[in-house]
């Protein structure tokens, strides 16, 4: 077994994966109140938007307790609807020694792509991270479509 992951997964958005990207390039300050079971705060650090070189903190929950991802923005593309979050600091970085978040939005899908270097063999592949991004997502879509 190795250390390094790489997970994708997607998911239908009716609402145009152009208004999702418009949510976590534009309004991402948002999503804590589209979301707030899941999503605590979110902060830009340096920066005046979610832009390349921005670093970021979001705080989150994560069954019941909450956690802080630092990030800083290794890329954004508009035309691809893509964003690059690498993070910096935060409890992620307790089980794993990088690791590197990319969304994508495409006319009626949103793609999560998380690539990763556990810290063990015993570290758990972030499946349940991944399944509470697409359910921010789906909170993301149900809101759009109100």
């Amino acid at each position: 077994m190795g250390l390094k992951g790489k997970l994708i997964s997607s998911v239908e958005v009716k609402c145009g994966g152009h208004l999702v990207h418009d949510i976590f390039h534009a309004k991402t300050h948002h999503i804590s109140n589209i979301s707030p079971s899941k999503v605590k705060s979110f902060e830009i650090h340096e920066g005046e938007a979610v832009d390349v070189g921005s670093i970021v903190e979001w705080t989150y929950n994560d069954d019941g307790k909450n956690k802080t991802s630092k990030q800083v923005i290794e890329a954004v593309d508009h035309e691809t609807k893509t964003i690059t979050w690498k993070v910096i600091g935060g409890d992620l970085l307790e089980l794993y020694d990088s690791f590197t978040i990319i969304t994508s939005c495409d006319h009626h899908w949103t793609t999560w792509t998380f690539l990763y270097v556990k810290k063990t063999e015993d570290t758990p592949e972030p499946l349940v991270l991944l399944a509470y991004a697409l359910h921010v997502t789906k909170e993301i879509e149900n809101h759009l479509l109100k």
